[in-house]
């Protein structure tokens, strides 16, 4: 069966949403964040001490754009994927890691510099920047969506949920409310799916079950 290894609304909630939309047999493995400093013995399963973590028989995966794409492929063939003869082969590739490396990315360094660094060690300049970079890199989502209502080829894709999550994520570093109005009704439109639903469901389940072996917390 496939594991995940997997902490709360991380980046591993891509694979987590992946998994969901194919409806695939799996185990989710919930870990304190980060847990590279919280779950130490983890490391010696996945030596970055990183999640997503993703375990399909000899396969091990850790990143995030990369494992919806495997599982739609492997376990495809599935509209989740688009194929590379068909229209929108380049956008939808284009989105899996447009999501990660330039919508998530600079969001990482405003979580790190304005909310998780100890107060003597924040850098609101940096913040800000980094903020105003992954607010000028989402013109590109809002002139896709000038004449689609997804990513490529037309439909929902694994590309979607990749630009997905780092939307997501753009509630909890307080950038959404300065998301284009035709993104924010994109995010909507995503978070409104079945598959995206079962994912939270399946997480907050999880995350109680772990609440519950150790007391009331991580």
């Amino acid at each position: 069966m496939i594991e995940l290894y997997h902490c709360n609304d991380a980046r591993s909630f891509r694979a987590l949403w992946a998994l969901e939309e194919l409806g695939l047999d799996y185990r989710l493995r919930m870990l304190p964040f980060p847990p590279r400093a919280f779950a130490k013995e983890f490391l010696g399963e996945n030596i970055l001490g990183t999640v997503p973590y993703l375990i399909d028989g000899a396969e091990r995966m850790t990143e995030s754009s990369g494992i919806p794409h495997y599982l739609a492929t492997r376990y495809g063939p599935s509209p989740l994927a688009v194929a590379p003869d068909e229209a929108g082969y380049g956008a939808y590739l284009n989105g899996l890691f447009h999501g990660e490396a330039t919508l998530t990315f600079p969001q990482t360094i405003v979580l790190r510099y304005k909310l998780f660094e100890p107060e003597d060690r924040r850098l609101p300049q940096a913040a800000e920047d980094y903020g105003l970079w992954f607010l000028g890199r989402v013109r590109l989502i809002d002139s896709i969506l000038e004449s689609s209502d997804y990513a490529a080829a037309g439909r929902f894709t694994m590309a979607d949920i990749s630009i997905g999550y780092a939307l997501k994520l753009a509630f909890f570093t307080g950038l959404a409310e300065q998301l284009p109005e035709r993104v924010l009704a994109y995010w909507h439109r995503l978070e409104a799916r079945e598959g995206y639903q079962r994912a939270m469901q399946a997480q907050a389940r999880e995350q109680e079950l772990q609440l519950g072996k150790t007391g009331g917390g991580f």
